[in-house]
Order: structure tokens, then C-alpha cells, then sequence
């Protein structure tokens, strides 16, 4: 049927009985040859042309027979789209039908030019440029996002010798000062002291890569580095919000904060509220507070509150306020905070952190590191934290989680 895609198996048909015609044709020319030769005539000059080409078409349909039956070994191919092989174009030519039809006659010749579609495939066929093309690559590594560090900038900074920070701690303070008349005994009051201990604790973690990479990728010596440095970070911040102080462990501001209790109950009190009393719960103890700690999910629904006439209450989707503040300090906004809790504290006065070892870097070999052509890269710190006054941090629950 016209325009009918045959199978390898049917071209290989085909090509074979082209073949075998041609050797007959080939067998017939020789067996005259050899029937001049014993009766002593000489073979004229024509003969020899018509032997020639008949030999040379039997060896060229030898060829694509050939050609077909290894193809038929690796399990056949009858995808439509396949380039067909010079063999295949050739026993499928009109000109070469016409050859085999006029009996491989000296006067007709099959000839044909192989042509291919020109396409963008990658495999090893005619016409494939699919391997010149060139991807557009962009430079660099397309990182992923960094998380803003905030706890460490509210507090204050400090060096520390040695592994253990201790100070005092002033816990009590009775105070009987009274008018006193002329003559009269004075009152006493009474101070309480204690020993405050803590000691500097390690955050490190390490990578490893071969030379190879470090030489070849141009991006990854300084990726490594700054994710390295992120680790310590993100695991500080951690630390430093919820550490428990046991192990190795910091003992952080959330488990030595004290717990959120109003001084007076307001009406109808929302979350905006509790934040202003927490305010106050720290004035009281002498400490007033520098700023709150949430989790941007909850600062995201107070932003969102809005007043019975469904107007924003605290500033709007225009407003120009270049930071996050609610009833005059900063806000926070950390992951590492809990989703429905809070943190309200005077940073600056309640808490210090010391520094033993700054965030550094080293690399070396480590084990069999340097016959394997690897290197490890090392990120570590170490630090203390000092909470002065428990009283200074205020935390609780917001309410919006039952």
C-alpha cells in the first residue's frame, strides 16, 4: 500500500530476494563466462562491463542485507520516524525497481543520493544536529533563601576568657529605709546576693568535598562557606530563644523568662492588649522593656486585626513605618519562636552574650581525607550566654491557638 512504513523484517525481505536475484544473474554471466573460456573464445569487453555491475549490485544489496539482519538482532526497530539506512533507500528507489525489472541490464543503472531531514535528535542518525546545540546556562548557583538573624543583635555583646562565666546576681533587696526622728535607732535593710555559673558552649558542624569539585565548581568554595556560617546561625538562634541548659546545651531566654500575669484585667482584652501588659509587667520589675519576639505568623494576624468598621488597627497595607513596632518597640519576627507565643523583654539590661570562640573556619585532612582527594571543612563557635534578670523577659501564650 502507497506510503506504508515496512518493518526491518519486511525491508530485510525484500533486500534478500533482490539479492538472490542478482546472484543468479551473477551465476548465469559466470557459468557463460566459463562456457567461452573451455571452448577457447575470448570474453568480449561488454561481457566484462555487464559482469562488473552485476557484481558490484549484488554487493552493495549484500551490504543493506547486512545492515537489516544486525538490525533485526538487537530486536528490530519499525518506529516510523527512524532514518532508513543507504541499503534501505536503495532497494526501496524507483530506479533501482526499474534496474531489477530490466534484468540488471548494462544499459540502466540504479543511483540514488541519500538525504536526511535535519533535526534536532541527539541519536546517531542522519540529519541529527541535536548535539551542536548549546543549552543557555545561567552562571552562578541558585541558592536557597536565608532566614534573617535577629535575636543575637537585641542582646549585648561581650568577650569572655577561659570555659566558665560566672557573676553575681543581686536576688533580694528588703528595704526598711523609714523618716527616722532625732535620736531615734535607724532601720536596717537587707541585700541577697548569689553566685551565678555558666560555661561556654560549642556549635559546630562540618562538610566534605573533593578537590575536584572545589577546583571545577567555581561557586561551591564560597557556598560552603556561606552555608557553613548559616548553620552556626540558625542553630545560635535556636540556642539562645530555647536552649534548656541541659548538656551541652544553652540555657535560654524563654526557659528562664517569667511567666505573662496582667497586673489588672482589661476589658474585652485582645492580643494587642496582652503585649501592652507584658510592657508593663517588665516596668515593673525595674526593667523596662526594648522589644518583642513573635512568630512572623502571628504578627501577620495583628497586623491583620481590624476595628468594627473593618479598618486596620495597627498601621495598614500602605503604611510607610520602616520597621515592625507596636506600642513604640520594635518587633521581632524569628522562626524560632513558637507559633502563639511571645517574648517581651529589656534585651539590653536582662541578658548578655559572651563570645570565646568567634564563628570561624577551618579545613584539613581528616582520617584518609588526603589519599581520597578530600578535604574537610570545619565551622564552629563557642559562647555563653548570661541572663542577669529572669524578671527582665516576659513570656506567655497570645490565645489565638485553643
Amino acid at each position: 500500500m502507497s506510503g506504508e512504513t515496512k518493518s526491518a523484517a519486511e525491508l530485510a525481505a525484500e533486500t534478500k530476494a533482490a539479492f538472490d536475484k542478482s546472484l543468479d544473474a551473477v551465476k548465469e554471466i559466470a557459468e557463460a563466462a566459463a562456457g567461452k573460456a573451455e571452448a577457447g573464445e575470448q570474453l568480449s569487453q561488454k561481457a566484462k562491463d555487464k559482469a562488473d555491475e552485476a557484481l558490484v549490485t549484488m554487493n552493495e544489496l549484500k551490504a543493506g542485507m547486512t545492515e537489516l539482519e544486525q538490525k533485526l538482532d538487537r530486536g528490530g526497530n519499525t518506529d516510523a520516524n527512524e532514518a532508513k539506512s543507504i541499503g534501505q533507500m536503495f532497494v526501496e528507489s524507483d530506479e533501482f525497481k526499474s534496474f531489477e525489472a530490466d534484468g540488471f541490464s548494462r544499459n540502466n543503472k540504479a543511483r540514488i543520493e541519500a538525504k536526511a531531514t535535519i533535526t534536532l535528535a541527539t541519536t546517531d542518525t542522519d540529519g541529527a544536529v541535536g548535539a551542536g546545540v548549546r543549552a543557555t546556562r545561567l552562571p552562578g548557583i541558585q541558592e536557597m533563601p536565608q532566614r534573617r538573624m535577629t535575636i543575637r543583635d537585641l542582646l549585648m555583646p561581650g568577650r569572655m576568657d577561659g570555659n566558665t562565666l560566672e557573676y553575681v546576681q543581686e536576688t533580694g533587696f528588703n528595704n526598711n529605709a523609714a523618716m527616722v526622728a532625732e535620736g531615734a535607732v535607724k532601720p536596717q535593710s537587707d541585700i541577697k546576693l548569689a553566685d551565678i555559673s555558666t560555661s561556654a558552649k560549642v556549635i559546630a558542624h562540618h562538610f566534605k568535598a573533593s578537590r575536584q569539585s572545589l577546583s571545577d565548581v567555581a561557586q561551591l568554595r564560597s557556598l560552603i562557606d556561606q552555608r557553613g556560617r548559616m548553620g552556626l546561625k540558625l542553630k545560635e538562634e535556636g540556642q539562645l530563644l530555647n536552649g534548656d541548659g541541659t548538656g551541652q546545651n544553652l540555657m535560654g531566654l524563654i526557659p528562664s523568662a517569667t511567666a505573662y500575669a496582667a497586673a489588672f484585667a482589661v476589658t474585652a482584652e485582645t492580643i494587642i492588649d496582652k503585649l501592652r501588659l507584658a510592657m508593663l509587667q517588665s516596668a515593673l520589675a525595674e526593667y523596662p522593656a526594648t522589644g518583642h519576639v513573635l512568630n512572623p505568623i502571628d504578627w501577620a494576624r495583628i497586623e491583620l486585626t481590624k476595628d468594627g468598621d473593618n479598618n486596620y488597627i495597627v498601621g495598614g497595607p500602605t503604611g510607610d513605618a520602616l520597621a515592625p513596632t507596636l506600642w513604640r518597640l520594635p518587633v521581632v519576627e524569628t522562626q524560632a519562636m513558637q507559633v502563639d507565643k511571645f517574648l517581651t523583654g529589656a534585651f539590653q539590661m536582662g541578658a548578655q552574650i559572651f563570645d570565646r570562640w568567634l564563628a570561624s573556619v577551618e579545613t584539613g585532612y581528616v582520617d584518609d581525607d588526603f589519599v581520597r582527594n578530600l578535604i574537610t571543612i570545619l565551622f564552629e563557635e563557642r559562647l555563653a550566654l548570661a541572663i542577669y534578670r529572669p524578671e527582665a523577659f516576659i513570656y506567655g501564650d497570645l490565645g489565638f491557638v485553643a
